[in-house]
Formats: structure tokens, C-alpha cells, sequence
């Protein structure tokens, strides 16, 4: 695997490795002792899939607070998706900063989303499939959202007129 940085810290794009042959290839999407030599979080203790019917539904931007924080890996497994995350750590240098990524069933892309960083997506075709691995169990208590398209922030999503969840259309103007 490659672990590329993204401009949010702690953050990382991670890239497969294929080794291809007649029939295709093999290639890790995960490893324990990779994560951890690296200081990423390496305990995986919930695996999620949210399947998306329309173009264009937009999921987030979610997060968990202390004491149930959680760093997610998330990848494409059928369709594409517009993966953003944004800091929401006032100690980080990338305090307030958004990332996006377009992870697709065919890039293979993945996506570490650290502790304390939200995190949401928006559907680039028809019937996408996210599969998420995730380091803390879900905590309804703990969970947290900030607006898709608070000001606070200026995330540029690309598909007009999103398809929102009452929740996520929700939550209140972000305040440090």
C-alpha cells in the first residue's frame, strides 16, 4: 500500500498495490502493522456500508466526540464517490481546512479520516456502494455533524441540488 499525505494532518489517500496476472491481481487494502509504524490508528472494531440508490446524495459531515472518537478508512466499493473531510481540531495546523478525494470502485482508492476530522461524501453515479472500517463502535451519544455546506468552511461539492437526509440539513452554523 501506498500511503500518499493529504493536506489535512493525519490524514492520508492510500493506494493499492496490484500485483496483476491473467486473472486479474491481488492486492492488500489493509494492514495492522503498516498503520501502526505509521502512528495511524490501527484497531478496527466496526465495518459499515452505506449503498446509494441516486447521483448526487450527499451523507455528512459526521463525526464522534470524545470518549468515542473514531478514525475511519473508507473506500468505494461500486460507483464513485466525492469523499470530503474537514478538521475540526483547533490544535491542527489544517484547523478548518476541507480535503475532498474521488474514490471509485475502479481507482481503488481509500481514504484514512483521522480522530477529531469530519467527514461526508457525495455520490458521483448511480447505485455507489461505501464500505467503511472504522476504530470505535457507533455511539449515538457522541455523534456529531457539522452542515455540508456551512460557510465555515466553503466546501465546493460537485453536484448540484444534493439529496440530504433531514439530519444532515439540520445541523447549526459550525462555531470555534
Amino acid at each position: 500500500m501506498k500511503f500518499l499525505p493529504a493536506p489535512i494532518e493525519g490524514a492520508y489517500i492510500i493506494e493499492i498495490e496490484p500485483v496483476p496476472d491473467e486473472r486479474g491481481f491481488f492486492a492488500r487494502s489493509w494492514c495492522q502493522e503498516e498503520f501502526r509504524r505509521r502512528g495511524l490508528n490501527p484497531t478496527l472494531v466496526q465495518c459499515n456500508i452505506s449503498f446509494n440508490r441516486k447521483l448526487g446524495t450527499l451523507r455528512g459531515m459526521h463525526y464522534q466526540v470524545v470518549p468515542h472518537e473514531e478514525a475511519k478508512l473508507v473506500r468505494c466499493a461500486s460507483g464513485a464517490l466525492y469523499d470530503v473531510i474537514v478538521d475540526l481540531r483547533p490544535e491542527s495546523r489544517s484547523f478548518r481546512k476541507w480535503f475532498a478525494a474521488e474514490l471509485t470502485a475502479a481507482n481503488h482508492k481509500m481514504l484514512y479520516v483521522p480522530e477529531g476530522v469530519a467527514h461526508g461524501f457525495q455520490t458521483l453515479a448511480e447505485s455507489t456502494e461505501v464500505f467503511y472500517q472504522m476504530t470505535e463502535a457507533f455511539r449515538g451519544e457522541c455523534a456529531r455533524g457539522v452542515r455540508w455546506n456551512d460557510r465555515a468552511f466553503g466546501i465546493r461539492w460537485p453536484v448540484p441540488g444534493p439529496i440530504l437526509s433531514p439530519r444532515d440539513q439540520s445541523y447549526p452554523d459550525y462555531l470555534a
